[in-house]
């Protein structure tokens, strides 16, 4: 049994992982138009409102022209209550017009808003079921479309940060998929145009939802580290080729994240700490390294594929933008590297242009 010194961490992140986590299905949420379901039925409410009062009014105007089942002349409520059989077809026959002029303004007025009345009934009866038929041939439609995507679990401050640069790099919004926990999170990753679906992302329910074994990338950006490391072992399993990239808050936890298969690791806390260390003496330099974070301004960092026609000396290939690192076999070789002085056709480039340049 391991001793209490050989405990590195807290078992609050133990806790976290082996805690049951709801059945439910997870729900799928694509951006829609800005107008909402409970707008649409009250505009619609309130046109079947105006109808009745139309139909109230017409019959008080004429009361004189109308009769009850005991021949009486008929007040504001019995033109009321005349309005709402009439309008919504019930049609009892105790309150009647017994003039020309008054059925006349029946078949002309009353008609037509009693069949406006059952066209706005049925039109939003037919509406609902039609909204959910459309909904789930959307999602349909949608999951036929996912491929070779790229899917971002949590889309809190890392998560969006990730999502501007992907995009500042050319990715569709149609190409990225958000996964998170929190329906208010949810909603405004639609909002922002993209497919979103709710749930917990370390559950392969969730993630199969997303369309994960067809995804090209994902990003593991949550809050706690417990849950990255669930998040990333889940999504190594259903997917093996994906790029996978997390991000860390305690660098002790960096290898936990590659051992559950993330290809890259960010530490988020560290990263900022370095940051501000450097501010202390030399400020300049962390703007420098700012605007080499701001993908499409200033500066940029890009990688390309050196072609047939560049291979050779480095220094004689490319003199005019700055090579910082060439990859290759899937090794990073720094510019100051021996091997990286005499470039290979296929070798990727990681290199340091202006934003004009870059495009």
């Amino acid at each position: 049994m391991p001793s209490r010194a050989t405990v590195r961490r807290p078992p609050d992140g133990w806790r976290l992982l082996s805690a049951p986590v709801p059945l439910t299905r997870p729900q799928i949420q694509l951006p829609a138009g800005s107008e909402s379901p409970l707008k649409r039925l009250l505009v619609r409410l309130a046109v079947a409102i105006a109808l009745m009062v139309f139909v109230t009014l017409i019959a008080y105007v004429e009361r004189d022209a109308y009769r009850d089942a005991n021949g009486s002349t008929v007040s504001l409520l019995d033109c009321f209550y005349y309005a709402t059989v009439s309008i919504t077809t019930t049609g009892y026959g105790d309150i009647i017009p017994i003039t020309d002029g008054s059925r006349l303004a029946t078949a002309l007025l009353v008609t037509p808003a009693r069949i406006l009345f059952l066209i706005i009934l049925v039109g939003t009866t037919l509406e609902v079921l039609a909204d959910r038929t459309r909904t789930a041939l959307r999602e349909r439609i949608w999951r036929t479309t996912l491929n070779d995507h790229t899917i971002v679990c949590g889309f809190g401050t890392k998560g969006q940060s990730a999502i501007e640069t992907l995009l500042a790099r050319g990715l569709e919004r149609s190409e990225i998929v958000v996964v998170d926990s929190d329906p208010a999170v949810v909603k405004d990753a639609t909002r922002a145009g993209f497919g979103a679906v709710h749930g917990d992302a370390g559950r392969a329910a969730v993630l199969d939802e997303a369309g994960v074994r067809d995804a090209a990338a994902v990003v593991v950006a949550a809050d706690r580290d417990a849950a990255s490391v669930m998040v990333t072992l889940t999504v190594r399993e259903l997917n093996p080729r994906a790029k996978l990239v997390a991000a860390a808050r305690e660098i002790e936890n960096v290898h936990l994240l590659k051992h559950s298969g993330a290809d890259s690791v960010i530490v988020s806390s560290g990263a900022a700490g370095r940051l501000l260390g450097q501010a202390v003496n030399s400020p300049q330099l962390v703007e420098v390294l700012e605007d080499l974070l701001s993908v499409g301004e200033g500066l940029d960092l890009i990688e390309r594929t050196v072609g047939p026609g560049e291979a050779g000396p480095l220094a004689e290939r490319h003199a005019t933008a700055p090579v910082l690192g060439v990859i290759r076999d899937g090794e990073l070789l720094r510019f100051d590297d021996e091997r990286a002085q005499q470039l290979r056709e296929g070798d990727r480039l990681v290199c340091l242009c202006s934003n004009e340049d870059a495009s």
